[in-house]
Formats: C-alpha cells, structure tokens, sequence
C-alpha cells in the first residue's frame, strides 16, 4: 500500500514542471509580493497582527524561559507556511482579476477536502518536534540555567569549553533544510490544485534539487528579514508576514507549470 501511495503520488508530480529561472529571481518575487500587500493591504496586515499577538503571547509566557523560546520561534519558521494559506489566496485574486475580500481567505481555511489540514498537521508536529529538541539540548546540556538571552549567549554561543551552540544550529539545520524543500510550493500548490499532499511535497523537492542557488537565496531572505521582524519586538512581522506570504505564492507561480 505505502508503495502504491508513493507511485500515485510520484505520477501527480509528474503533472507539473520545473521553470527555469535566474539566481536573482527570488528578488522579484518581493518586489511583486509588495505590490500585493499595498493592492489588498487590510486583509494582509491582519495576517501580520495576528502573527505578531501569537508571537508576543509565545513571548510573554516564555521570558524567563528562553531555552524554551528559542525553539519556539525558530518551530515558527517550519509552519508558517501552512499558515500563509490566506495570503496565497489574496495574492491568486490579485492575479485573476479579482477583488480579494476577507470571506474568500476564512474560506480558504475551511478544511473542504482535508489536505490543507493533514499538511497542517505534519507541520505542527515538525515544529513540536523542533521545540523539544531545542529544549532538551539546551537544558540538558548547558553548563547553567537558561533563563535571559543573556545567559544563552553566555553560556551556550560564546561557551569556549563546549560546542553546544554548533550542535544546536546543526540539528536545526538538518531539520529546516530538509522542512523547507518540502514545503517550499507544496501549500500554494495544494491549494491550487488537486494535487495530493505527498504529490505536492516531491514537486517541491524537484524544484530545490533543480535550481538550487536561487532557492538557497530565497531560503536566506526569508531568515534574514523573518529575524528583522522579530528584532523589533515583533511589531515587524505585521509586515513581513504579509510580504513574505505574498512572495512565496509569487515563487510558486514562477517556478511551477502544467507539464505539457
């Protein structure tokens, strides 16, 4: 049966081609994922709010927590892919034709054949996963107590006698890298087709094992302005969430076609 899932699910990804695109792509994919925000700008930023209260919350029960923390916001990263899901959709009007409203995205998270929520669902258990793991280093390894960033930088990132900080971005590594070639386009491209979830999962990888560099990018701009947002006290993943959001349905757009 598994193998028989398998090959169903290899044939669904063989609907579907690979683009070309220049290393410098993913570059455009924020230009056009900004003229999105500013075209449907309410509904967007609401996905940026509610991101940033979830994120304060996670914040405030963690403070003095922050072995716990920062697993918890770096699990952030794996799902939040599945929780753009209203974006991609805005950014799909936008490129009909149509006037984005805010019915149209709440329906879009009605679980109308159940993929959006198994994927959901693996995401949320990658993430947990992350968070324990990041947790169970942290405290069982750490010379002292974590409770203040100060004491993570202290006794974990600039500890000469140990290499737990190498250790802990290792396993993070080896957990994001292949997380995110997983679901780089699976959830737009789920969400725009029939596409099963395993299907849509190899298509992601074909696009990341074709053009490597620009993915690589695009993975690196996402860190980068994904740290800015929580940097400034979160206020800035009111817009980045959006942005970010936006762009990545614009990615899948580029680099995903009908096979002819």
């Amino acid at each position: 049966m598994p193998m028989l899932e398998t090959e169903k699910a290899l044939q669904q990804s063989r609907q579907f081609g690979v683009k070309p695109i220049p290393l410098l792509r993913p570059l455009g994919w924020l230009a056009r994922g900004w003229q999105d925000l500013l075209r449907c700008p309410g509904a967007s930023l609401l996905h940026g709010v509610v991101m940033a209260v979830v994120g304060g919350l996670v914040l405030w029960l963690t403070h003095d927590r922050f072995w716990l923390l920062s697993g918890a916001f770096s699990g952030f990263l794996l799902v939040a892919p599945i929780l753009a899901t209203g974006l991609y959709v805005i950014s799909r009007d936008i490129e009909m034709g149509r006037t984005p409203s805010l019915a149209r995205v709440i329906d879009a998270w009605r679980p109308h054949d159940g993929r959006l929520v198994v994927f959901g669902v693996l995401l949320a258990f990658a993430g947990t996963g992350w968070v324990m793991t990041s947790a169970s280093l942290i405290t069982g390894f750490a010379p002292q107590p974590i409770h203040t960033p100060e004491d993570f930088l202290r006794y974990v990132v600039l500890n000469d006698n140990s290499h737990l900080f190498e250790i802990w971005l290792g396993l993070g590594a080896l957990l994001a890298a292949p997380m995110f070639a997983s679901t780089m386009i699976a959830v737009p491209l789920i969400l725009d087709t029939q596409i099963g979830v395993l299907g849509a999962v190899f298509t992601s990888w074909r696009v990341v094992m074709e053009y490597p560099a620009p993915v690589a990018l695009w993975a690196a701009l996402i860190m980068l302005l994904s740290l800015a947002g929580m940097a400034t006290m979160l206020l800035g993943l009111v817009v980045v969430v959006p942005w970010l959001g936006h762009a990545s349905w614009h990615a899948y757009r580029d680099l995903v076609k009908r096979a002819d």
